[in-house]
């Protein structure tokens, strides 16, 4: 089973698109690399205070994909200062 964490961040301090990559890169490289899923910036890539990023993982238990899922939009809450997270969707495919 496939599961999606779509994630929309409001980044309110940033001026252009290049601090905003700044910001993002991080994030995401930090996120594959704890939480080992596959992570990308999937919308609003020419919105300067936005972003939307996206996290896969596969599983056969539907249960564990929905803790994974939660525990990385949880850190992401937490642990992330540049910026808040407006909205977030678990998709099971």
């Amino acid at each position: 089973m496939l599961a999606t964490l779509t994630i929309h961040l409001h980044l309110p301090a940033c001026a252009s698109l290049k601090e905003k990559r700044g910001r993002i890169k991080p994030l995401i490289s930090r996120l594959h690399r704890e939480f080992n899923i596959s992570v990308a910036e999937m919308g609003l890539q020419d919105k300067w205070q936005e972003a939307v990023i996206a996290c896969a993982m596969v599983n056969s238990d539907k249960a564990h994909l929905a803790r994974s899922l939660q525990a990385v939009a949880r850190w992401v809450e937490a642990n992330w200062p540049d910026g808040m997270v407006a909205d977030e969707k678990i998709e099971f495919l």
